[in-house]
């Protein structure tokens, strides 16, 4: 039996509206705190000092993410940015910029300053090399495809993105989610994930961080006694009171609110569609720098305004 689509209504058109053009401001990438931050500050440190600060770059490589401009092009566009707006602002050279990336990727710090209770978990791919779609259905697969697998782990109330790790392609969800949840906040007290994360290593690191678990266990998974397996254990008593076949299982994920999970769908559906769905940069340190800047971008446009459904 086909499930009936729920249809929803946007109720604050004239605000999302103006967020949309907001968006397009090149005030929201280089506001008055970018400019203030422009210059580094002086160290007690061998060698040459730098002379733009790490926050200059990291607003360079938000207008590259935003704007999808190259290294030479992102220097050109600010420099006659701030020559129209009489600016004296300087704009460091694309090969400084390009190098400081690389190394920026290295020290990445918190995406976000809130302090969620509830943590989504799930990841995606993001194109390296490889063709474009038309390119594999009129001619076949190419051998020289290279991906890297994008986790993240976001607020499903503020929308925001708030940990992230770039991992090769092959690497399991099982196994990065503890990684992410010793950076996460005290504040959470629940975490969603799909059946990837249903493993002994999730349930030991969630339990260790005084959270619940909200995921779906497998369909031939036992109860077991462990102390951390205790809410997969909950969930498997409910599903077999319901029924246990598919619709007791349905029942579950709204009786706990699962249907949460799917947002993170839509955030990454958000960033291949504002961001795109392939990285420009090709060594590690780079693509980890390119995908926080754009996870940060991600982030603002959030926060400039989002839409507001209801259904109908």
């Amino acid at each position: 039996m086909a499930k009936d689509k729920r249809s929803y209504k946007v109720r604050n058109w004239a605000a999302y509206n103006q967020a949309l053009i907001n968006r397009g401001k090149i005030t929201l990438w280089i506001d008055q705190e970018a400019k203030d931050k422009w210059w580094a500050k002086k160290r007690k440190k061998n060698g040459r000092p730098f002379i733009y600060s790490d926050e200059a770059i990291l607003c360079l490589l938000m207008i590259k993410a935003v704007y999808r401009l190259a290294y030479r092009p992102l220097q050109g566009f600010c420099q006659s940015l701030f020559e129209i707006l009489h600016d004296e602002q300087r704009v460091p050279c694309y090969t400084q910029i390009c190098r400081r990336a690389s190394r920026l990727g290295q020290q990445v710090k918190k995406l976000s300053r809130k302090q969620p209770t509830d943590l989504v978990f799930d990841s995606t791919g993001l194109k390296v090399y490889g063709e474009g779609e038309w390119k594999v259905r009129k001619h076949g697969r190419g051998k020289r495809r290279t991906w890297r697998k994008f986790h993240i782990a976001m607020c499903p109330d503020s929308h925001e993105v708030m940990l992230f790790e770039v991992t090769d392609k092959d690497e399991s969800d099982g196994r990065v989610m503890p990684e992410l949840l010793e950076l996460a906040p005290s504040s959470v007290t629940r975490v969603y994930g799909d059946g990837a994360y249903d493993t002994q290593t999730c349930y030991r690191a969630i339990l260790g961080h005084g959270a619940e678990a909200v995921i779906p266990p497998r369909r031939n998974g036992i109860c077991r006694d462990e102390i951390y397996f205790k809410s997969r254990t909950k969930a498997l008593k409910i599903i077999a009171a319901l029924g246990d076949d598919s619709a007791a299982r349905t029942l579950w994920k709204k009786l706990c609110g699962y249907h949460r999970r799917s947002l993170v769908e839509a955030t990454f559906s958000r960033f291949k569609r504002l961001l795109g769905d392939r990285l420009w940069s090709t060594k590690p340190g780079s693509i980890r720098s390119e995908i926080y800047a754009k996870c940060l971008a991600l982030n603002r446009m959030t926060n400039v305004g989002m839409p507001k459904g209801v259904m109908v």
